[in-house]
């Protein structure tokens, strides 16, 4: 019997639902219009698979591109596989969803952010807003700053949807 509803969990889930779902698209049709992606992992968890050159260069976290050129995107239950171009060089990745840090698309100002508190089991997710244009500055004088994140465990995050707003 359960305790209780894991709101974290769920959120987890589904968040990782959707990126699925977006490489999904990506993989059958292409990105359209102006779509990419910057993917930042986890280059230490267990079930990435990478060059060992890759994983040397970055022993903590990476963050991939997709946008002018990727190859055989294959997206699974778990994860996805892409074969990137590293300055002539390319190589095949394999990033199980599980290892995703952070995933967005800022031809559309939209990010996630995977976040883990040291010590706990589960990991949380949250809405990140994703860079602005340079037109999207100008009325920032207007839009209150974003705090920056606290340390330690807050119980619960409210998002304004005045930051997502044009």
């Amino acid at each position: 019997m359960t305790t209780g509803i894991n709101y974290g969990s769920l959120m987890h889930q589904a968040m990782r639902g959707l990126i699925r779902t977006v490489l999904e698209d990506v993989q059958k049709d292409g990105l359209p219009g102006e779509h990419h992606f910057f993917i930042t992992f986890d280059t230490g968890h267990p079930d990435v698979e990478i060059a060992d050159w890759l994983s040397d260069r970055y022993p903590g976290e990476m963050t991939v591109v997709m946008q002018h050129w990727f190859d055989k995107l294959e997206v699974t239950e778990d994860g996805f596989a892409v074969t990137l171009n590293f300055g002539d060089a390319p190589e095949r990745l394999y990033i199980p969803f599980d290892a995703v840090l952070t995933f967005v698309d800022p031809s559309v100002e939209f990010g996630l952010r995977f976040e883990s508190t040291d010590g706990e089991d589960e990991e949380e997710g949250s809405l990140v807003p994703a860079p602005r244009s340079v037109d999207d500055k100008k009325d920032s004088a207007e839009r209150p700053a974003p705090e920056a994140p606290k340390s330690g465990r807050k119980d619960a995050d409210v998002v304004s949807l005045d930051t997502f707003r044009k």
